[in-house]
């Protein structure tokens, strides 16, 4: 578990109270509806015969309910979709690569672990992944996954990315703040937000000890930002909106290390 700081400890019956409540009375989305693998034409209208000299960007999503598309009704609303978009608008995508080939690996209340578990069932890839985004994190801290047992599967979800899929780019989306959800009462909210820095900080540590792995750092200290609401109607899960912010960012990342 997470060492918990005295002011947690002495709260420690209401988190308990607050959290079996939640639970039981959570709303509950199911995943967004839609395919979950293709492959997209990136062909310009300019110079249609260079083409077929280019190369395909391979792309792998893998992860939790945020990764699915959970707050959505379909794919194309959800991370997947948004980020296909926005990717096929990049003139540096459609300069280098003639298509984009995409799979999406993700399941609602999905763990490192199972994540880690489902890395290893997966076939492994005719062509290496390009890029492959991770979405894990906020089922671990739900579940009290200690910051050890997080650090040691992520060594595993990357070390397993690289050897069997050839993963070049490894995209770790950070933590979400879990204080800001509407669904968590307060003070059982605070208690999350410090669990989710604490995952945050040891996930960023990981990855810079690694070649091409990135801990990717969404700031919603803007205060544009601030006032728009990126939760769905259960409270917890992202909407369109916050899909679309975390896709921009992703697509511009990718745009970068390519």
């Amino acid at each position: 578990m997470i060492p918990l700081q005295p002011k947690h400890i002495a709260l420690a019956p209401v988190y308990l109270y607050q959290g079996l409540k939640l639970k039981k009375t959570a709303l509950r989305l199911p995943e967004a509806e839609g395919e979950r693998r293709g492959r997209l034409s990136l062909a310009t209208k300019d110079s249609p015969s260079q083409e077929q000299d280019k190369a395909t960007l391979n792309i792998m999503l893998l992860g939790d309910s945020s990764a699915a598309g959970v707050g959505v009704s379909s794919q194309q609303q959800a991370l997947a979709g948004q980020l296909l978009e926005q990717l096929q608008l990049l003139p540096q995508i459609q300069q280098k690569f003639s298509q984009l080939e995409w799979s999406l690996h993700a399941t609602s209340g999905h763990t490192s672990f199972d994540a880690l578990r489902r890395l290893y069932v997966l076939p492994a890839p005719a062509t290496a992944v390009d890029i492959m985004i991770v979405m894990v994190g906020v089922n671990d801290t739900t579940a009290n996954v200690s910051t050890s047992k997080w650090e040691q599967q992520l060594r595993e979800i990357i070390g397993l990315s690289k050897r069997k899929f050839g993963a070049k780019h490894i995209i770790f989306p950070c933590l979400p703040p879990m204080q800001n959800m509407p669904a968590i009462p307060s003070p059982l909210n605070k208690l999350m937000g410090y669990k989710t820095q604490i995952m945050n900080e040891k996930l960023i540590e990981v990855c810079d000890h690694y070649e091409q792995v990135l801990a990717l750092q969404i700031n919603l200290e803007n205060k544009d930002l601030q006032t728009q609401n990126f939760f769905a109607e259960d409270g917890f899960h992202p909407n369109s909106a916050a899909y679309s912010l975390l896709a921009t960012k992703l697509a511009k990342t990718i745009s970068g290390l390519i």
